[in-house]
Parts: C-alpha cells; structure tokens; sequence
C-alpha cells in the first residue's frame, strides 16, 4: 500500500459525528506558522537543514514547542493548509523580500521533501485533488505587507511562487496601510494601498484583514472586487482585542462574499487573556518598551512580576465561532488556528490534533453535517476559486 494510502487512513478512521464530516471535505486552516517556527529553530538556512528533524514523526516529545507535524496533521483531519510565508516588522526593504523569499522556498522544499504526504496547491481545484490523493493539500499565505518593499512587481513575483493571499500588515504599520496595533498613519489605505488591493485583485491573490486596523479593513472592502479573508480572527464584540473584526465589517464581509476564518490565539479568544493582555501593554508602555515588538514582549513577560496569564478553552473559541456564524452567516465563516505562531493554544485545541475534538463538539452542539463542511474548507474553497475567476491574468 503507497504511503498516502496509509496516511488517509487517518483521514478516513472510526471517529465521532462531527470529525467524519472531514473524511469528505477538507479542512482548510488559514495559517500555520510552522515555516517560521523552523527558521527560528535553524536560522535563514533552514531549507539546507529539514533533514535535521523528521516533520514526518510525531515530535510531541522531541519537540513539544511544536504544534504542527505531517503525523498529527493527519490525525487531526487537516485536508489543506495555508503555510504562513511569515517576516516579522523588523525585517524592512529589500531584507524583508529576501526573508520572505526564504520562507517560500523553505514551504517548497517542505513539500518537496515529503511528496507522498504534502502536495503543493495554487487553485481551489489543485486543493481538492491534492486532498482526494490523501494528502495535505500545501497553500502559501503571505504575513505581512512590508514584505513587497512598496513594490508591485514583488507582488506579482509572490503570487508566481505560488502565494494566494498577503496579510496587507503585521503588527507595525505599512507605508500604506494601517495596522490593528500600531498607532494610526494614514486613516486606512492610502492611495498606493488601493492600488495594492486592486492588483491583488487582477491576480487572483486573496486579499487578507488579518492583522489590520478597522479602517483598513474598510477601506480595503470598498476597494476589492472579489471576496476577502481574514485568515485567523475572531469577534470583537466577544472579546475586545484591536485584532478582533467589529460585527458591522463581518456584516460587510459577508456582503463581500468573504470568510471570516476563526483563529485559536488565546488572547483573540478570551476575555480574561485579552486584559490581561492590556496590562502587559500598560506595563511595557510604562517601562519605554514596544508591545507590537513580539520578541521584546516575550522577553518582557519573562521577567514580569505582574499576575499569571489566565488559560483559554475551547469554549472560548466556540464562542467565537457561534457569534460569527450569527453575525456574517454560515456561509462566510472558516478556521485559522494560527498553530506554531504562538507559545500556546487553548485547553482541547493544543495541538493541531485538537480539530477532530472542535468538529465533534460542534456536531454535538447542533451544527448539521452541511454547516459542518463549510466550516471546515467549503466556504475557504468557494473564496478562493471566487478570486481567481475575478482575476485579469
């Protein structure tokens, strides 16, 4: 038996009501930061290391920092994942084009190196085949808009790589655009952001809200002419995080045709996590040091002698997905845990395993096998095939 027969096995097994609807629909998750949890793990040469760990092993032990392995991949149900092309804010001009040309390549040699669990996909169609081959279908999602260096011809290059959305900001503003969590520049887009915006447009390259400021994300749903996503967020009026979506931009989402793909971050799902989160902010503000800098936070937090960050649950998250799915309809709502991206995930959801338990506990909770298989990749599908054929290449 080829080793993707067996793999889809895991895929294809005994399993509760709700994790069977993945049997037949992938599960399309919107960001995974695996790509960059392995730089950090070998440096910008990490593409001439991945012989050094086994990703096709169960690396719980070996490595419990990771979320994501082919191993509990499979287990979990993951039929498609967008394979995060991260830079960090510090990384600026031609730096950060090199970095994220860097974490292209390295997604590549990741597919290439395990060819009968991964295969590469560009179209909403590639996704399904690679699926139905009983393997994880791989797709390339850029994190962060300062990776272009202000240039068009850069865009046009990642999209021939093979990425199919760009986060248009990260933590820190854009020359162009204004992030959730830096303080405001430009009201929004500016003038080149729409350009950015609608060249992404003639691509067919999805357009993603993650990350930005609320006026972004409006400007930015006025200017797109095929759907857009958020690639991990959850709702703001559940909990007050700047990374959160306001119900009247799902409203306008979902007029859009979008997706709204609900993200585990602990501190975008909890209320508890999320003030907790401001006082770490207060505190780093007090003291002169940057609170959207992530290293800087985490090494802060390290020597904080503020109270014990509370834990989130997949509760938390549920409660999340319920109020999307009220706000934007079942039709504009999908998942991006946004694994290996940060320290820890919530209670149920650790580990990309966690989805067969989400999918089990929604079923449970009344979700019908169809709303189920939108959820978990129908609704991502449809946006992404919507945006090619809005496409002018």
């Amino acid at each position: 038996m080829p080793q993707s027969a067996i793999d889809n096995s895991v895929h294809t097994g005994e399993s509760g009501t709700g994790s069977e609807v993945l049997r037949v629909t992938p599960l399309v998750d919107g960001h995974n930061d695996l790509p960059w949890a392995l730089r950090e793990m070998f440096g910008p040469d990490a593409v001439t290391r991945l012989g050094e760990l086994d990703l096709d092993t169960d690396l719980r032990q070996a490595h419990p920092e990771l979320h994501t392995d082919l191993v509990r991949a499979a287990e979990g149900g993951l039929g498609a994942q967008f394979w995060s092309v991260y830079v960090p804010c510090s990384y600026t001009g031609s730096s950060a084009v090199t970095a994220v040309l860097q974490q292209i390549e390295l997604a590549h040699a990741m597919v290439r190196r395990y060819p009968e669990r991964l295969g590469l996909a560009t179209t909403a169609a590639e996704a399904r085949e690679v699926f139905a081959s009983g393997r994880l279908a791989s797709l390339l999602g850029a994190e962060g808009g300062h990776c272009i260096d202000d240039s068009l011809a850069v865009l046009r290059a990642l999209y021939r790589l093979g990425v199919r959305y760009m986060t248009l900001t990260h933590n820190e503003n854009t020359g162009w655009a204004d992030s959730a969590t830096d303080e405001p520049a430009h009201g929004g887009l500016t003038e080149f952001g729409r350009r950015v915006v609608a060249e992404m447009n003639a691509l067919g390259m999805l357009v993603d809200l993650s990350h930005v400021a609320e006026s972004t994300m409006r400007d930015a749903l006025e200017v797109s002419s095929a759907p857009v996503i958020f690639s991990h967020s959850c709702a703001k009026a559940v909990t007050n995080s700047p990374r959160n979506v306001p119900d009247d931009v799902l409203g306008t989402m979902a007029g859009n045709g979008g997706v709204c793909m609900v993200s585990f971050v602990p501190g975008f799902v909890s209320k508890e996590i999320a003030a907790w989160d401001e006082q770490v902010r207060a505190a780093m503000d007090a003291a002169g040091d940057r609170y959207v800098d992530l290293g800087r936070r985490g090494a802060f937090i390290e020597t904080w002698d503020g109270p014990p960050r509370p834990q989130a649950t997949l509760e938390d998250v549920l409660e999340h997905l319920d109020h999307v799915r009220e706000v934007a309809g079942i039709e504009h709502i999908g998942l991006g845990g946004d694994y290996d991206g940060v320290a820890a995930q919530p209670r149920g959801l650790e580990d990309v395993t966690g989805y067969r338990l989400l999918f089990d506990t929604l079923a449970d909770r009344g979700w019908s096998r169809t709303d189920l298989g939108k959820l978990a990749g129908e609704n991502a599908l449809r946006v992404l095939a919507e945006a090619e054929s809005a496409a002018s290449h």
